[in-house]
């Protein structure tokens, strides 16, 4: 019979401002240390990187001054849940890798998410205008 990880639930509400995505990667990274699932670490910290610059930037984009909410959970197995949302209008749209846009500098989070998480969804939340981008993480085995 194995030990049960530890795993601890977390929320973190920041104001849409890039300088948070690095602290929303680092809180990530913590959970991760904590329950010793550094097998998820990388995938983890990108996605989480992703969906954060994404909320920021639509936050920043349609004037949006309300703060920003990252919650992770952990879920059956030992698989990571994060959710982050922002009061932006509007859904962001996963974008193709087409040749006139193969150079661009953004518009690909959507697509790394949708490539690397076991599972994740956009949704719309609240009475508001807002939205939340959500994946999951599972580990080898797993």
């Amino acid at each position: 019979m194995s030990a049960q990880l530890p795993r601890a639930n977390f929320s973190l509400v920041f104001p849409p401002d890039p300088g948070w995505v690095r602290t929303a990667r680092e809180a990530v990274r913590t959970a991760l240390r904590t329950a010793n699932r550094s097998d998820l670490t990388d995938t983890a910290l990108l996605l989480t990187s992703e969906a954060v610059t994404n909320a920021v930037n639509a936050c920043r984009t349609n004037g949006c001054s309300a703060p920003v909410t990252l919650y992770a959970e952990w879920g059956p197995y030992g698989a990571l849940r994060v959710l982050v949302s922002d009061d932006a209008p509007g859904l962001p749209a996963q974008r193709s890798l087409a040749r006139d846009t193969a150079d661009a500098e953004n518009g690909r989070g959507l697509l790394i998410i949708g490539s690397s998480a076991a599972d994740w969804s956009v949704c719309h939340h609240g009475p508001g205008p807002g939205k939340a981008v959500w994946f999951q993480v599972n580990g080898a085995g797993s």
